[in-house]
């Protein structure tokens, strides 16, 4: 269902109590921005009842995306999804997916899920955006993030590229999942320092162990992608960092956008080729002095 939608979800709760109802499973998107995910299950047609408890959810919840996954949608319920995306701001977001189960030859049946309703986040954002700055809560150059972030989504979308995207944001980096909760790929920018950049984020990883894994097999990634990377390991804060900066990019200049998003799409693939399947595989369990006794080091540079 992840993959459907998207999203990088993180398991918090199950039967969570919202008010006088339990919702079914509460997760947090942490490709994103660890927004909540609420998911309401159905293994029949919808009906009105659990489209009130999804109601409900969202005024107990306050900020959340709801999914209604269900055997079936009846017209009226999947009408009901769209409508409460359009009158809602994007504090909110409604998924109904309908699912089924698919047997290819002997294999064990896996559950496949269908988008019927969902939100159209590139409007809304625009919309949000253009409002906020004629009442003066957006900046200018937040709303230019928001833009480019949103073209590069469509750019990279029209090259087929390989990683989940995610609806685009005013900030300064937009997220990519890489397949493991507490770890994705961003894309970075800065205006004013006229700079671009991608990164590897780990975001927990407060005595480094995670990044020592993956600078055991720098030599290799560094290889793979043929560039020398920023290996951050931050001992005061929670997360590590591996990051490639292009200097000298201005992200404000709108017609170097394609060279510049030709740039991104590049260096993404050779961060999800080299980091993928090794993120996968870190243990952030492992014995943070196991590295030191194999001649590592154990400290590196912000």
């Amino acid at each position: 269902m992840a993959d459907t939608l998207n999203m990088d979800l993180e398991l918090e709760a199950q039967e969570t109590s919202v008010g006088p109802f339990r919702a079914d499973i509460l997760c947090r998107d942490t490709g994103s921005d660890d927004s909540m995910v609420l998911i309401e299950n159905q293994l029949e047609t919808t009906d009105h009842k659990h489209l009130g408890q999804l109601m409900t959810y969202a005024a107990g919840l306050h900020a959340v995306t709801i999914v209604w996954i269900a055997a079936k949608f009846t017209d009226e319920h999947r009408a009901s999804m769209n409508w409460l995306n359009d009158v809602t701001d994007d504090s909110f977001r409604f998924f109904g997916l309908e699912v089924e189960l698919w047997r290819i030859g002997d294999s064990p049946a896996a559950p496949k899920f269908n988008v019927v309703a969902k939100p159209n986040d590139w409007s809304r954002s625009v919309s949000k955006a253009a409002r906020q700055i004629e009442e003066g809560e957006l900046s200018e150059t937040k709303a230019l993030y928001l833009r480019y972030w949103a073209s590069l989504r469509d750019y990279l979308d029209k090259k087929n590229t390989p990683l989940r995207l995610q609806a685009a944001g005013p900030k300064h980096w937009h997220n990519f999942s890489i397949g493991r909760s507490g770890y994705k790929l961003a894309t970075l920018a800065s205006v004013q320092s006229k700079w671009i950049g991608v990164e590897l984020y780990i975001r927990r990883d407060p005595d480094g162990v995670c990044i020592e894994q993956l600078l055991a097999e720098k030599e290799e990634i560094e290889s793979s992608i043929d560039e020398t990377l920023d290996w951050r390991k931050l001992p005061n804060r929670i997360a590590s960092r591996v990051v490639l900066q292009k200097q000298n990019t201005n992200p404000s200049n709108e017609e170097a956008w394609e060279k510049q998003f030709e740039w991104f799409d590049r260096v993404l693939r050779g961060f999800n080729d080299a980091f993928r399947e090794r993120v996968r595989h870190l243990d952030p369990e492992v014995d943070h002095f196991e590295y030191e006794e194999n001649g590592e080091e154990d400290n590196q540079d912000e």
